[in-house]
């Protein structure tokens, strides 16, 4: 599916660069550049606001940081320390850190794995650290075959090696949530009670869940209870409409506002970022629309 491929180049190639603009992209950021100097749309404050850095690669890294604080964004989701400099020098947070994972269908629910994601994540929680982030994410990967339990333990033995590391330096190692039934088959970690079942396991406050409101819609509905039932359990979520992954607007089944309201009712502090394949040729304002919808 083109939406699933997209996601899984993008994590894996935004550290070695961003994509080249286009032409309507260029015209975009010329604009956005001049007004730089505009004070930036005031939010609520509620919700800590964030995007996905793959939902925007149109952008330079430097167009998307003026772009961002346009729209009173506290940072950016999926950036690795590559690009952290240019976030740093724009006043902006990488709210989700990405670059020890393998991929997303190669993860810690096999054993096979764990000696090389022992060494990426021993390598990056510093960096993460030293940068003065916390959020640094990671994947279950595909069954493969193998049933829930199994998957259940190979992922507490290979996560509870790292948990010392990542305590010492307030690093928080976060699992996102990925649907299976449409976007990413066989996707293990994709129903929330697997996933806090795992961190009920860890029993560490340096593992937490990534709840994708739009994965999780797909695979299991029921989102605003599930939100309230096990928010302790999450760190982080990501946006998109539902279905078919794109903008957040009343073209889609899901109500945002009372969602983001959910969310800020049980006192998250975290950030909620946008991740969605915009479907109209100005993406910027479709982020930008959408973080309105979400600014409760």
């Amino acid at each position: 599916m083109a939406s699933q491929n997209k996601r899984r180049t993008a994590i894996k190639g935004l550290l070695a660069g961003t994509a080249a603009l286009s032409a309507t992209g260029s015209l975009a950021c010329f604009a956005a550049t001049e007004k730089e100097a505009e004070p930036p749309y005031q939010l609520k404050g509620n919700i800590n606001h964030s995007v996905c850095r793959w939902c925007l690669s149109n952008l330079s890294m430097e167009e998307l940081c003026v772009a961002a604080k346009q729209m009173g964004l506290k940072g950016i989701d999926l950036v690795g320390p590559k690009d952290w400099p240019t976030l740093q020098k724009h006043g902006l947070v990488s709210t989700m850190c990405n670059g020890a994972e393998i991929s997303l269908t190669e993860g810690f629910n096999t054993k096979q794995y764990h000696a090389t994601l022992q060494k990426n994540y021993s390598d990056m929680i510093p960096l993460v650290a030293k940068a003065g982030y916390r959020n640094l994410i990671c994947f279950s990967g595909n069954r493969k075959g193998m049933d829930d339990e199994t998957g259940l333990k190979n992922a507490e033995e290979g996560l509870k090696k790292l948990l010392p590391l990542a305590e010492k330096h307030h690093v928080v190692l976060v699992m996102e949530l990925l649907n299976s039934k449409v976007n990413h088959p066989d996707y293990q970690c994709d129903r929330t009670a697997w996933g806090v079942e795992l961190a009920k396991r860890l029993g560490s406050e340096h593992f937490k869940l990534l709840y994708d409101i739009y994965h999780m819609q797909v695979d299991e509905g029921n989102v605003i209870q599930t939100i309230r039932d096990n928010h302790q359990y999450i760190a982080h979520y990501h946006t998109a409409g539902v279905p078919g992954r794109h903008e957040i607007d009343d073209t889609q089944e899901l109500n945002y506002p009372a969602i983001m309201r959910a969310i800020k009712d049980t006192g998250f502090k975290g950030y909620v970022a946008q991740e969605f394949i915009a479907k109209g040729k100005d993406k910027v304002a479709s982020i930008r629309q959408a973080v309105q919808i979400c600014d409760v």
